[in-house]
C-alpha cells in the first residue's frame, strides 16, 4: 500500500511527465506552425508542411489539457494560484491557439492567395505565442510569484493588474520565453526533416544547422544566471509529511545558490541538465548525417532535459511566493488528499497504456512522407 508521501511524490513525477508529452507531442506542431511561413516558399509547399500535423494536432493538444487537470486535480492549490496570477496570459495563450484549429480546418478552403497567407501568419502565432508565454511562465516561476496565502489558505496576489501581463516579461523571463520557443522550433524542424523531402526537407536541415546550437547556448546562459543572478528557495523546517497538508505550517529562506543544492546532495540529478545541454548538439550531429529519426528522439530527449531541470532544481518547490516565503507550494503541501491521489493513479495506469499504444497506431497508420505530388493528388481532402 502506498503511503501518502509517495503517493505526492509519484504526482510530482507525472505532472512533470505530462508537461514533458505535451511538449514533444503538441510542441512539435507549435514546431511546425512557427516556421510555416519562413520554410514554404509556395502554397503547395505550405500544404505539405501542414499535413506533416495535420492528422494529430488535435490528438496531440489533449496532452495539454490532462497536464491542466492533473494539476486541478493533484495540486489544487497551485492550480489556484497559478491561474489567478497568470490570468491575462493563458488568456492570450487561448487566443492563440485559437487560431490553429480555424486555420487548420479553413486555410485552404479559399483558394484566395490572401486569405490563405493570412491563416499561414495565425498558425505561426498560433504556434509561437503559446511556446513563448509558457516560457515566461516558468522563468517567472523560478524568480518567485508575488502571492501570499490568508489564514484560509487562499491567495492573494500583492503585485498591480498590469503585472498580470508585462509585469512578467522581466530579463530572465524573457530568456526563458526564447529558449521555449527556440527548443520546439527545433523540435517541429526535426518532424519536418522526418516526414518530407525535396527543398522542404533540406530548408529543414538547414535550419537544424544552427537553432540546436543557440538552444544549447541560451541553456547554458539560463544556468548560469539561475546559480549566480537568482535566489532559491530552501525549506527550514516543516511537520511531519504525514499529517494533513498545510503551506503556512513550513518556514522557508531564500537564498542564493539554493536551486543548486539537489545537485550537491543527488549528484545523479546532473544528468537531466545534461540531457538538455548535450540534447541539441545531438540534433545538430544527426540532422547533418541525414538521420532525422535519431534527431527526432534526440529533440525529445533535450526537451525533456530542458523542462526537467527546472522541476529537479526547485525540487521539493512547485510556485515558490516572494511575498510571503512560507506561503510558497511544494508538492507536499499543495497536494490533494491521499484518497484523491489514489483513485487519479489507479485511472492513469488503467489509461494511460491505452492512450499511448492509441496515439502509437495513428502515427503508425498514418505514416509517410507528404510531398507536393500527394498534396496535389488529395488537395480536396488534404489541409
Amino acid at each position: 500500500m502506498l503511503d501518502y508521501e509517495t503517493l505526492r511524490l509519484i504526482w510530482w513525477v507525472l505532472v512533470g511527465t505530462l508537461l514533458i508529452g505535451f511538449a514533444i507531442a503538441d510542441g512539435m506542431d507549435m514546431g511546425v506552425g512557427t516556421l510555416l511561413p519562413f520554410l514554404g516558399k509556395n502554397d503547395a509547399e505550405r500544404r505539405v508542411i501542414i499535413n506533416t500535423v495535420g492528422p494529430h494536432w488535435d490528438g496531440n493538444q489533449v496532452w495539454l489539457i490532462t497536464a491542466g487537470g492533473a494539476i486541478f486535480a493533484a495540486w489544487p492549490a497551485v492550480y489556484a494560484a497559478a491561474f489567478s496570477g497568470f490570468y491575462l496570459a493563458m488568456l492570450v495563450v487561448l487566443m492563440a491557439l485559437f487560431l490553429r484549429p480555424v486555420g487548420f480546418d479553413y486555410r485552404s478552403k479559399i483558394a484566395d492567395p490572401r486569405w490563405r497567407n493570412a491563416w499561414d501568419w495565425g498558425l505561426c502565432v498560433g504556434g509561437l505565442v503559446p511556446a513563448l508565454i509558457f516560457g515566461v511562465a516558468m522563468g517567472n516561476v523560478l524568480q518567485g510569484v508575488p502571492f501570499y496565502l490568508d489564514s484560509f489558505l487562499k491567495p492573494h496576489y500583492g503585485a498591480t493588474f498590469i503585472w498580470a501581463l508585462l509585469g512578467l516579461l522581466n530579463p530572465f523571463a524573457l530568456l526563458a520565453g526564447i529558449i521555449s520557443v527556440g527548443m520546439l522550433t527545433m523540435h517541429g524542424a526535426v518532424w519536418l526533416q522526418l516526414r518530407t523531402e525535396g527543398e522542404i526537407q533540406a530548408r529543414a536541415r538547414g535550419v537544424l544547422g544552427w537553432l540546436p546550437l543557440v538552444v544549447t547556448a541560451l541553456f547554458a546562459l539560463a544556468g548560469v544566471w539561475v546559480a549566480f543572478g537568482i535566489d532559491g528557495y530552501r525549506i527550514v523546517s516543516q511537520p511531519p509529511l504525514t499529517g494533513l497538508p498545510n503551506p503556512l505550517a513550513k518556514e522557508v529562506v531564500r537564498e542564493p545558490g539554493a536551486w543548486l543544492t539537489v545537485y550537491r546532495t543527488l549528484p545523479i540529478a546532473m544528468v537531466v541538465p545534461a540531457l538538455g545541454l548535450i540534447g541539441p548538439l545531438l540534433v545538430a550531429l544527426l540532422a547533418r548525417a541525414g538521420r532525422p529519426g535519431f534527431a527526432f528522439v534526440a529533440s525529445g530527449l533535450a526537451l525533456a532535459g530542458i523542462i526537467g531541470t527546472a522541476g529537479v532544481s526547485m525540487f521539493p518547490f512547485v510556485m515558490p511566493s516572494t511575498m510571503s516565503l512560507n506561503s510558497s507550494l511544494t508538492l507536499w503541501d499543495a497536494a490533494s488528499s491521499a484518497l484523491t491521489l489514489k483513485v487519479m493513479l489507479g485511472a492513469v495506469v488503467i489509461f494511460l497504456p491505452l492512450v499511448l499504444l492509441y496515439t502509437l497506431w495513428c502515427y503508425r497508420t498514418m505514416w509517410g512522407k507528404v510531398t507536393v505530388a500527394d498534396i496535389e493528388e488529395r488537395k480536396h481532402q488534404a489541409y
